[in-house]
């Protein structure tokens, strides 16, 4: 299209559009800088709480009211300022933790993380027919690969994540583990999540593609605890599965019996998969 400007024709400038486009980005040292003074913020009791910390990327949540809401983490972290209600049908471009993704979360996700945040989805797992996933519009939906819980009500239990166990296991396998340390110090058994999968979340954060990270995830779930020990708590821990062919239907328990998201793994012995929910 073009305009007149004083009696004559004009052409918009697509070039300029597409550098002011570009200028909205973040480049990925600006975000770690940002990432940075956030969590150095975060060490001050009076500055602990946002808006005073300020996060680099939007965090949000679709949340449909199925929850306890003394027990969900997600609405903590929304009363704290750290993460905002998302309405049905409203879109978010950033990566978004849902049963509807058929791709897992990478490094390859980290810009699409620092440029345009992380979602998740809070629903209960007996309303789980109902729950209209097909609402929750985006463009980068994904599932995470096998973790352990430290959450009290699912302590130990593969799978059964919490909404901010999830933020962070995403955090993590991205690169910005800042950020994870910064959402699970509200909660006092938050840096549990990172001992008692640290070797795991090492692992996915150093895979070059999702091809490696199942392949990371299925040598996890095909060794035995005594070869493979993860999580370990001051000599406690170990691997959850022996070295028999796996089939597991695991849910991802949002508090106390509510959930977040669907988590999907895919192993090649049998065929594995974990279905999994949180709060």
């Amino acid at each position: 299209m073009g305009r007149k400007k004083q009696g004559k024709f004009v052409r918009c400038d697509n070039k300029s559009k597409d550098k002011r486009h570009k200028m909205k980005g973040k480049s990925i040292e600006a975000f770690t800088e940002e990432m940075h003074s956030a969590f150095e913020a975060s060490l001050h009791p009076k500055e602990a709480e946002a808006p005073q910390v300020k996060l680099p990327c939007p965090l949000a949540m679709w949340e449909l009211g199925h929850c306890d809401p003394k027990r969900c983490t997600g609405r903590k972290l929304v009363r704290k300022g750290f993460v905002r209600n998302l309405r049905l049908n409203q879109r978010f471009n950033g990566l978004i933790l849902s049963p509807m993704g058929t791709k897992y979360v990478t490094p390859a996700d980290r810009e699409i993380v620092a440029q345009s945040g992380l979602a998740v989805i809070d629903c209960s797992w007996a309303k789980l027919e109902e729950t209209p996933f097909s609402k929750m519009i985006g463009s980068h939906p994904r599932l995470l690969p096998y973790l352990v819980a430290a959450n009290p009500v699912n302590y130990g239990k593969p799978c059964k994540l919490s909404c901010v166990e999830a933020f962070a296991a995403t955090f993590c396998i991205v690169g910005f583990e800042e950020l994870a340390l910064l959402l699970l110090k509200k909660f006092k058994w938050g840096k549990v999540f990172l001992e008692l999968n640290k070797v795991l979340l090492h692992r996915y954060a150093a895979c070059q593609s999702e091809e490696e990270l199942l392949s990371v995830e299925k040598d996890f779930l095909t060794t035995k605890p005594e070869e493979e020990e993860i999580g370990k708590m001051g000599g406690g821990g170990g691997g959850i599965f022996g070295s028999h062919p796996v089939c597991v239907f695991c849910i991802f328990l949002c508090g106390g019996g509510h959930f977040v998201f669907l988590l999907h793994i895919s192993v090649l012995i049998g065929f594995a998969s974990c279905a999994t929910f949180g709060m």
